[in-house]
């Protein structure tokens, strides 16, 4: 979609980033012109998911990816014909939209074929024949709209001619020996070459000239069972034009067709066209419909996608195509990664325990009251990053923020924090990696790759039985994705520390940070609760003091 912002948080989506995506969406619909959709760029947590079904929300939608696609250009948007339209009104729709392709579809608007400038003309150039309207199957409905004619009469709703077209342009003896049963017959108002006509049993005769019919040959057609027909057309003209009624599923490709989709991206389909010769090509929708058709000229009219982000400021824990995109704002609580822009944005950094907080601050700022789920989510959010003022990063903002934002909620901050740190901390049936990707990031800190993992939990000793194998997991991605230092921290809220994990060739670095000794690769980090704050500047330290 071309005229939306799209707000998202940072891949492996906490509580925070998540929520305040969806607040801050809410709050630009309000005081904005253009239409803001709050995306995620991974699965929500248990945690996340308690609040959202609490607050009875809606997880955003997963969109992995910002780099331009088939949906974000200017492509025709034609709309696709029925197969049973005939080549005249086919011809007469690719004048009008100037277009020499047209997707033909089923009834269910499923592509069913192409038809181009060259199968039309093809029908005249190529294979003319002189029983095409039979192999055809075409109907009187398209022979009459193609000859501008009308109906004298029809022996039966829907009839068939099985015959060839012949024009009785001689004598009706000479007539009687070119025409057979089930022939089409187009004629003048010769009365008796009409006779000859209807008794030589034709399917259908065509009076050319809008000559009257008489009585008499209507009745002797009616007995013969021979349709008959009147067009203001000479026979010259409408026996040119009378081909023109077949059903343009008679000349349409349904081999090899090649067709893109919305969600395919332009640099995908671009090495398509280079291997290919074809004019234009249809594209499809996630519902299987035929929605346009795109060329390559539609190629420039790429638009890139106009994108918020939220509780982040890093590339390496952004949505991927970020470069293909605009950023407008980031609205973060985090250290600023250097993240650069082609202009000049809107940029809200401040030093609190939380986005959510900064969001409910911008709602108050601008005189707009939150709706109640909006307000339920980013008393989740706030919640969950300050640990309910917990975490060493609370500040008065977050408090004050909470307590407001509580009253439009309607909840008790301590009963619900109760409920949903219960629901997200629980670790039965997840498997490692489900544990160490719920809430990870990556960082650069002078020059190394630091990759760190945050799981808060109730039950440090439950955790025992996933030790080995999480070790195991975290060294080969150690090795697998070239980290100098892995670190996961099982933070348990109540007791306010936080078990560490830690793998890579400098994970010693970890222990001289907290001045501890890891045993099997593990130990315990007292008063440890928060990443930002209390992990990623001392080891930042360490690493600057080397």
């Amino acid at each position: 979609m071309k005229d939306v912002i799209y707000v998202t948080g940072h891949k492996n989506p906490d509580t925070d980033s998540i929520c305040s995506a969806i607040a801050y969406a809410e709050l630009k619909n309000k005081i904005g012109s253009k239409t803001a959709i709050p995306i995620r760029l991974g699965e929500p947590s248990r945690e996340t998911q308690f609040a959202l079904d609490y607050f009875n929300a809606q997880a955003p939608e997963l969109m992995p990816t910002l780099k331009c696609q088939v949906s974000d250009l200017t492509f025709d948007n034609t709309a696709p014909i029925s197969s049973e339209i005939s080549l005249k009104m086919a011809w007469s729709i690719m004048n009008k939209s100037n277009v020499k392709t047209l997707p033909i579809v089923n009834e269910n608007g499923n592509l069913k074929g192409i038809a181009s400038v060259s199968n039309i003309t093809s029908t005249y150039m190529d294979i003319w024949d002189n029983n095409i309207l039979a192999k055809s199957n075409t109907t009187i409905e398209n022979i009459l709209d193609t000859l501008s004619a009308k109906t004298v009469f029809l022996n039966e709703e829907n009839p068939k001619f099985p015959g060839k077209i012949v024009v009785a342009a001689m004598q009706p003896s000479s007539a009687e020996e070119h025409i057979e049963e089930g022939d089409i017959v187009i004629c003048g108002d010769r009365k008796d070459a009409q006779a000859t006509i209807i008794d030589s049993k034709a399917s259908l005769m065509i009076v050319a000239g809008n000559h009257k019919v008489s009585d008499e040959i209507i009745s002797k057609a009616k007995e013969a069972h021979t349709s008959i027909i009147s067009t203001p057309y000479d026979s010259f003209t409408t026996s040119r034009l009378i081909v023109q009624s077949i059903p343009i599923s008679y000349v349409m490709n349904t081999e090899n067709i090649v067709s893109f989709r919305t969600s395919d991206l332009v640099e995908d389909i671009k090495d398509v066209m280079l291997n290919t010769r074809y004019r234009s090509y249809p594209v499809i929708d996630e519902n299987e419909n035929v929605v346009g058709s795109i060329s390559r000229y539609h190629l420039i009219s790429q638009s890139k996608k106009k994108v918020i982000l939220v509780d982040h400021n890093e590339k390496s824990q952004t949505v991927d195509g970020l470069e293909d995109a605009e950023i407008l704002e980031i609205i973060d609580h985090h250290r600023i990664g250097g993240m650069q822009t082609g202009n000049p944005i809107y940029f809200r950094n401040q030093p609190v325990g939380c986005t959510g907080t900064i969001v409910a601050s911008m709602f108050f700022e601008h005189g707009i009251r939150p709706s109640k789920k909006a307000a339920g989510l980013l008393c989740s959010a706030i919640i969950s990053d300050t640990l309910l003022f917990r975490s060493p990063t609370t500040t008065d903002t977050d408090r004050e923020m909470l307590k407001r934002l509580c009253e439009i909620a309607g909840i008790n901050a301590e009963d619900y924090a109760s409920e949903m740190f219960k629901a997200g901390t629980s670790l039965d049936g997840k498997t490692v990696e489900e544990i160490f990707n719920t809430d990870y990031k990556i960082f650069t800190i002078g020059g190394k790759k630091i990759g760190v993992s945050q799981v808060s939990t109730m039950d440090l000793e439950g955790f025992e039985k996933y030790k080995a194998e999480m070790l195991e997991y975290m060294n080969q991605k150690t090795d697998s994705e070239n980290f100098d230092i892995l670190l996961l921290l099982l933070t348990d809220i109540i007791k306010e520390g936080s078990l560490a994990f830690v793998t890579g060739t400098d994970k010693d670095l970890v222990g001289k940070t907290f001045n501890v000794t890891f045993k099997d690769n593990s130990a315990y980090l007292p008063g440890v609760l928060s990443r930002k704050k209390q992990v990623i500047p001392p080891i930042t330290n360490t690493i600057e003091a080397l």
